[in-house]
């Protein structure tokens, strides 16, 4: 009995001394993966109030193309989302704020390569604004320091396009989307094109879409004197822009 105990002894000995042998080794694995990390400079940082000051509205509106064409060929920037989460607890201080449509194929963040903290992003369909818009853009220039706002149209728009189609919402029961394409409805009728005015047209819808967020800069600044002041002292730019969703480039339009 006392050899069977002995060797059981030697046995659990031998499997602990094992399994210490085999952390030991897995820990230069995880050493390795650190130097990585440091080797492909990994982002852990994010936005800070000495940044956000030490730009101007055009540098920022340059640092977004820069990201834009990151995005175009694939080239990200590889950030430590964990280590930016825990960071920006602290605040906030985003370059800018852009107003997108809701589509899903418009990921805001990857399209300009920003990380955590870097934008405010206000979703609707066709992009447009209303009093709730506007006040959040308010809030992100006034109070919380951003110096550009971007509307952001995108083509195949379905907003823009089921109001070019003349889609009777309401006979469906959907009052709100029916009020939504009302609102788009004047960039339609300021669109000038000679040609076929359908959505077969992409040119056409293309063109629509892009001068439905140049309208949308423009009653920006009519519903808000606060930022039509700030634009004018030269503290934030306010601008619309074009995503092309099959080449992932932004346009910027000069309001």
């Amino acid at each position: 009995m006392k050899k069977i105990t002995l060797q059981l002894v030697t046995i659990s000995a031998v499997l602990f001394l094992t399994s210490c042998q085999e952390t030991k080794k897995s820990e230069p694995i995880v050493q390795e993966s650190q130097q990585e990390l440091v080797e492909k400079k990994v982002v852990e940082s994010i936005m800070t109030a000495e940044d956000q000051a030490g730009m101007t509205p055009g540098e920022i509106v340059g640092r977004l193309k820069k990201g834009n064409e990151n995005f175009m060929n694939n080239n990200l920037t590889q950030r430590d989302h964990s280590a930016q989460r825990r960071k920006a607890i602290i605040g906030q201080y985003p370059k800018a704020i852009v107003l997108s449509c809701v589509d899903s194929r418009v990921p805001v963040e990857d399209v300009f390569d920003l990380g955590i903290g870097d934008i405010f992003v206000a979703r609707v369909a066709g992009n447009i604004e209303n009093a709730d818009i506007v006040g959040s853009m308010e809030f992100a220039t006034a109070v919380a320091g951003s110096k550009v706002v971007i509307v952001m149209g995108h083509t195949a728009c379905g907003a823009v396009k089921s109001t070019i189609d003349e889609v009777d919402a309401k006979s469906l029961g959907m009052n709100s989307l029916a009020d939504l394409l009302d609102e788009i409805e004047p960039a339609i009728t300021e669109t000038k094109f000679e040609g076929d005015r359908t959505t077969k047209n992409i040119e056409y819808t293309d063109l629509v879409i892009n001068n439905n967020a140049m309208r949308t800069v423009k009653n920006i600044r009519e519903q808000s004197p606060t930022m039509a002041k700030m634009e004018d002292d030269g503290k934030i730019m306010i601008v619309s822009a074009l995503y092309d969703m099959e080449t992932g480039k932004v346009t910027f339009n000069k309001d």
